[in-house]
């Protein structure tokens, strides 16, 4: 690789915005000038480290500029961001190449589609990156050879055959890069999400370092590559890259946040920063000698890069410096900055070398976008959308199995033998046809939420120019025209004979042909909706409101001879009129129609319309765990067993013994897979699947889960917490249901700001905490409020998994420190860990180390400066960091190379028989000791978590303006657009028409608002669902008090709703101005919103994802339109199906609101050639009855109440998370 030069002035820099300044100059806008670093030019063959000291306090827009984004956010942080200078690469300027495929991006954050396996991502990377220069290297090696008489070597001769094959679906480069990673082991496992059991975090990281370097990039930018990994494989990884940027000359830009000496070590160079300065950049080695010319000496022992990060700090400076106390002053990083300047090392930058350009030197850079030739590109794509639709298969035949299953219903409700072909049963036909295109509809809604879900994986991936836009979404929509061709077919035959249509082969194949054109165009109006807006909120709120517009002006709920005149314009531009007027006259002009052509013509408009009918100072109790022969199991999967394993299940922890103690920091650690977190899983009681053998004790009695959670902190791996809260506000809501009744308000409020002050959160207590890669809380900063939101809830035993991951070496330090000083308290902690420094790992009193197959390799001690010895290795070198060096003589490779199995040596050692003796006494209850129990299963009383959920529940709603605004926008457009269109219509009464045209705005108007209300609150819920979960677990609250604090705050929201539609539809339509009426059409509409609300959260609550919950809402959508009265009234509901008539929402709110308008009318109107009163043409067409209204108003206020208890029993019963 040639040189890589950078000159530039920077605003507020940042690892990662340098990074990706060296590739694209990071934005253009508005800045603000600061420091100038200049970046050397340098050979190939590079390997450069950054440090970043920690800030303590960041900015949350500062913050949010650090992460993955959505494209309308990335332009809209670009106009804030400012890059001037100039970068080249070989001489050549950013704007005269293609960076983005010279080079090589790899962010912290790892975005995958979870439904692909790890080889198959691989291989789709490798695909679409191409091959690079390899086929000319090829050709030239191949010449030379030819020319020289060498004679290649086979194996590698074909190896570099098959890395330069254009286009190949399998890659021998991905074997490769598996291998390199450490990923052989999960290449066929899917990657998984926070559902979906899937990779650990170590294996996911390690992923998405190997998407990107699998392709042919000479250049690369690692942002904390090495997160979740533990010591042995970073220094592996690390290593590799070190031969790779030596034989093959790459140039490697590398951040780390706590590299142990041995990778330290690996790297070239070094740029240290801080505050957006650089504060040394050149030789790794040479950066002490800088230091200590400024006054400061790295003492024995002390890691490097923690001595570095630590100089750069007001409160760790003053130990490294060499003079007198006296003598010394905090010396700021921009003192440091300006020291390194005027130093000789400093002074070298000042003169950057830009190589000239040269034909070697240009062959190197990419010029085309593209790697792939169009062709290639659309079946690379082609082929990964087939898979995930594979792989989303149960979502397909989910939605077309209810599609069949509403048609078989439909075609029971609209029973040919009993439909005639006369003018009465034509609006059935009509209202029939209707039903069919708005359920083709609303089959495709599913794609948005699928859509949504792999955006940020597209827009990473076309950032890298994998492909084009046009190449992701033409696959896409062209693959889904098998499913509408199926969902189509499998509604036509079912009902198209079973309703009694024209029986013409022609008449069927044309109808079937509408139905697919309308299923496919839906379907991409639902990607693009999903596409352009990227939010579930966002998308379902634009998506309802193009429903509503479809079926305002489709044509059927208003006819377009009753539409105002000046909109008629809707009525031409609506899908769904196309759709109607095309089946419609499909099948009213077949000749069996042509006898009742007379009377249809004469009233061709009303038949039309007809169908519209249609301080660690509180007291804490110290119990040490012991656990006896535990064994963990899951069952295969299907893609090991066709790989020949043998058994059914599989072990992932075999025989663990062990006990923790109070007072006594226990460290697990092993390699990524080995087991760690499975086991802490095992004792926390968070497995919800598997099979658990063993025995486990909680202060000699055997566990209890009711009462153990109540004195248990588990900080997970991931970082669950509720987005719209702040710091302190997530911490005190901890507080408030997880502390002893007896611990009084003042009490509480002061041991939450010591734990925000232990874990350093105290100056960002107002922050939000935001959504992960979007906004508020950085990666390290989340991880500390995990431990924060446990700690503060005074438990006696605290299993931490990975508390450290992400964090600087700095802020790992304090975090342990704090965990440390709480374990001093008498409480039992025991942490993985990985990469710990040597002053990390020391401050661990005992250590569980554990390797591949879930077995204990030892189980001890670690002595003082780590000297107790592991059985078959020997002591740790000095100097070295001891858990590198552990992880690193226990690897499986030192099995094989010395021919033993270190869980056979601990076995047989002395520290294991030690253990076992250990864990037989502390599985004896202590004298005159009691089981744990507590008076009540949790900490506070159903008031108080009713109390707590609902003050959490406020803030939330109050917080998520996207949510509440849109929905209230929706109700306030949908009511004057309504309102437009029924314009005084209420009192105009001279035939069935005009009542129907009333009833269609009381339909539209229900429906609309309640449909949207119960789609949008299912991805709002299910975001706070997964933190449900976790609070659950920790015996927080009930499910009851959880449920009816989220029923409850829905109910001020519901009711501004319904205050605002009243106000503007009531007078607009023109409906009776009386107090009884009013209140009447008021308390209506409120039930019916409130049931509709509800009815989402239940569907939330039973279904595992928002793809299944979004299905079966528009099966409920449905039950509702076919089952409410509307296109077809009551008494003309086949017996089989009038019980469902009553038991749906909608058809009581249409009651009440149509006969308490209209049920004391006795005006007398012609209806269907008879002339009769309003109140009768109620009773005798829709089955409404005056003297009944006492019972709808009781049947509509109890669906609220029966739908919220279901809610909460689901809640109770139902977990979805798979661990």
């Amino acid at each position: 690789m040639a040189p890589l030069t950078l000159l530039s002035s920077w605003g507020r820099p940042r690892r990662r915005c340098l990074t990706r300044t060296l590739m694209s100059g990071c934005g253009r806008g508005r800045g603000r000038a600061a420091e100038e670093p200049e970046l050397p030019a340098r050979g190939g063959g590079l390997l450069l480290l950054i440090i970043v000291a920690a800030a303590h306090v960041v900015s949350p827009s500062a913050n949010a500029r650090a992460r993955p984004q959505t494209k309308n956010q990335e332009q809209e942080n670009a106009k804030l961001l400012q890059v001037t200078g100039d970068i080249s690469y070989n001489g050549y300027q950013l704007d005269e190449f293609v960076p983005e495929k010279t080079a090589a991006y790899i962010s912290q954050y790892d975005l995958h589609i979870p439904e692909m396996t790890v080889r198959e991502t691989l291989d789709f990377s490798s695909r679409c990156q191409g091959v690079g220069r390899r086929p000319k290297i090829l050709k030239e090696v191949s010449a030379r050879e030819s020319a020289a008489g060498i004679i290649s070597d086979a194996d590698i001769d074909i190896y570099m055959k098959a890395i330069s094959v254009e286009a190949s679906k399998r890659s021998l480069q991905t074997d490769y890069i598996l291998k390199i990673m450490g990923l052989e082991i999960c290449a066929d496992t899917m990657v998984g999400d926070a559902m979906i059991r899937g990779l650990s975090g170590g294996q996911k990281k390690r992923l998405t370092t190997a998407e990107m370097i699998v392709g042919p990039a000479r250049a690369y930018f690692m942002d904390e590559i090495s997160n979740g990994l533990d010591s042995s494989t970073t220094f592996q990884i690390i290593s590799c890259f070190q031969q790779l940027t030596n034989i093959s000359e790459y140039t490697m830009v590398i951040s780390l946040l706590q590299p142990t000496p041995e990778v330290f070590d690996l790297f070239d160079d070094l740029i240290l920063m801080a505050e957006g300065k650089i504060i040394y950049h050149g030789p790794r080695n040479e950066a002490l000698n800088f230091f200590e010319e400024c006054g400061f000496i790295c003492p024995e022992r002390k890691e490097v890069a923690d001595f570095l990060q630590e100089i750069l700090s007001c409160k760790d400076q003053q130990q490294y410096w060499s003079g007198p106390n006296e003598s010394y002053r905090y010396i700021s990083p921009h003192e440091l900055s300006s020291m390194f300047k005027e130093n000789h090392r400093g002074r070298k930058l000042e003169e950057p070398i830009v190589s000239p350009k040269s034909e070697l030197g240009k062959e190197a850079l990419a010029f085309n976008k593209y790697s792939l030739q169009k062709l290639e590109m659309f079946k690379a794509c082609g082929a990964r959308e087939a898979l995930l639709m594979k792989r989303s298969m149960f979502v397909y035949v989910f939605k077309t199995g209810q599609l069949a299953i509403i048609a078989l219903i439909t075609m029971s409700v609209f029973l040919r033998t009993r439909m005639t072909t006369d003018f009465t049963h034509a609006t059935y036909y009509m209202g029939a046809l209707f039903f069919s295109i708005l359920m083709i509809m609303l089959n495709g809604t599913p794609e948005i939420s699928m859509q949504i879900r792999r955006l940020p994986s597209f827009y990473k991936q076309k950032s890298y120019y994998f492909y084009s836009s046009w190449a992701y979404a033409i696959p896409a929509s062209v693959l889904k025209v098998p499913v509408s061709i199926l969902d189509s077919l499998v509604w036509i035959c079912i009902t198209y004979y079973g309703i009694g249509y024209t029986a013409s082969v022609s008449r069927f194949f044309c109808q079937f042909l509408m139905l697919c054109f309308v299923h496919q165009s839906v379907t991409s109006l639902y990607r693009f909706i999903a596409s352009y807006f990227q939010t579930p909120t966002a998308s379902f709120f634009y998506l309802f409101l193009a429903l509503t517009f479809f079926l305002m002006f489709g044509g059927f709920t208003l006819p377009k001879p009753s539409m105002p005149g000046w909109l008629n314009w809707g009525f031409w531009i609506s899908p769904m009129t196309y759709a109607e007027i095309g089946t419609v006259i499909n099948e009213f002009q077949a000749p069996r129609w042509q006898k009742e052509k007379d009377s249809n013509i004469r009233k061709e408009s009303d038949g039309h319309s007809n169908i519209s009918r249609a301080k660690m100072t509180i007291p804490v109790m110290e119990l040490p765990i012991t656990f006896h022969n535990l064994n963990y199991y899951i069952d295969t999967p299907p893609e090991m067993l066709k790989q020949g394993y043998p058994t059914k299940r599989l072990q992932l922890l075999n025989n663990i013994t062990g006990a923790l103690r109070p007072g006594v920091l226990s460290a697990l650690m092993g390699v990524s897979g080995a087991g760690k977190t499975t086991l802490l899983d095992v004792l926390a009681g968070r497995k919800t699947g598997g099979y658990i053998e063993g025995d486990i004790r909680i202060g000699g009695y055997p566990k209890v889960q009711e009462t153990f959670v109540r004195i248990l902190g588990y900080c997970e791996q991931a970082d669950i917490h509720s987005p719209q809260l702040t710091v302190e506000e997530s911490v005190t809501y901890s507080a408030w249901l997880r502390l002893p009744s007896h611990v009084d308000k003042k009490t509480r409020y002061e041991f939450v700001a010591e734990v925000l002050e232990t874990v350093e959160l105290d100056q960002i207590k107002d922050v939000l905490v935001g959504t992960p890669q979007k906004n508020g809380l950085s990666m390290e900063q989340r991880k500390r409020l995990t431990i924060a939101v446990e700690l503060v809830s005074n438990p006696s035993v605290i299993l931490m998994d990975e508390p450290t991951t992400g964090l600087d070496t700095r802020s790992a330090a304090i975090v342990i420190r704090a965990v440390k000083n709480i374990c001093k308290t008498g409480r039992t902690v025991v942490c993985t860990i990985h990469q710990p420094s040597t002053e990390i790992f020391e401050a661990f009193d005992e250590l569980i180390l554990m390797k591949n197959g879930g077995k204990i390799i030892y189980n001890g001690p670690i002595g003082e400066r780590s000297s107790k010895k592991i059985s078959g290795v020997s002591k740790v070198k000095s100097n070295c960091n001891p858990a590198a060096w552990m992880m690193d003589v226990t690897s499986t490779s030192m099995e094989v190379q010395h021919n033993m199995d270190f869980a056979i040596l601990y076995d047989k050692s002395s520290q294991h028989r030690d253990i076992i003796e250990l864990e037989e006494k502390l599985s004896i209850p202590i004298p005159n000791s009691e089981i744990l129990s507590f008076s009540h299963r949790f900490p506070r009383d159903g008031w108080i978590q009713l109390k707590a959920c609902l003050w959490k529940q406020n803030l939330t709603y109050w917080r998520s303006p996207e949510y509440n605004l849109r929905r209230i926008m929706l109700t306030v457009i949908s009511a004057l657009v309504y309102g437009v269109l029924f314009w005084k219509r209420a009192k105009i009464l001279n035939d069935e028409q005009d009542l129907f045209n009333v009833f269609g705005a009381m339909y539209l108007g229900s429906t609309t608002i309640g449909s949207y209300n119960h789609q949008s609150i299912i991805p709002f819920s299910t975001t706070e669902r997964i933190v449900m979960y976790r609070e659950k677990f920790a015996g927080m609250y009930s499910s009851w008090s959880y449920s009816f604090a989220q029923a409850a705050i829905e109910i001020p929201y519901v009711f501004i709703q319904v205050v605002l539609y009243t106000l503007i539809i009531y007078p607009s339509i023109g409906y009776y101005w009386t107090t009884h009426k009013f209140i009447w059409f008021f308390y209506t509409t409120f039930c019916s919103s409130l049931s509709y609300i509800y009815v989402g959260l239940l569907l939330v609550s039973l279904t595992p994802n928002v793809q299944v919950a979004t299905i079966l809402a528009s099966f409920f959508n449905t039950m509702q339109t076919l089952f409410s009265g509307f296109i077809l009234p009551a008494p003309q509901i086949p017996k089989w199906w009038v019980w469902l008539y009553y038991l749906t929402p909608t058809s009581w709110t249409l009651n009440a609101l149509l006969t308490s308008q209209y049920g004391n009318i006795k005006k007398e109107v012609r209806a269907f050639g008879e002339t009769k009163s309003v109140s009768i043409f109620l009773n005798d067409y829709f089955g409404f009855h005056k003297d009944k209204l006492s019972l709808v108003a009781a049947v509509l206020i109890a669906f609220p109440f029966v739908l919220i208890i279901l809610f909460s029993f689901s809640i109770e019963k139902f977990n979805f998370q798979k661990r």
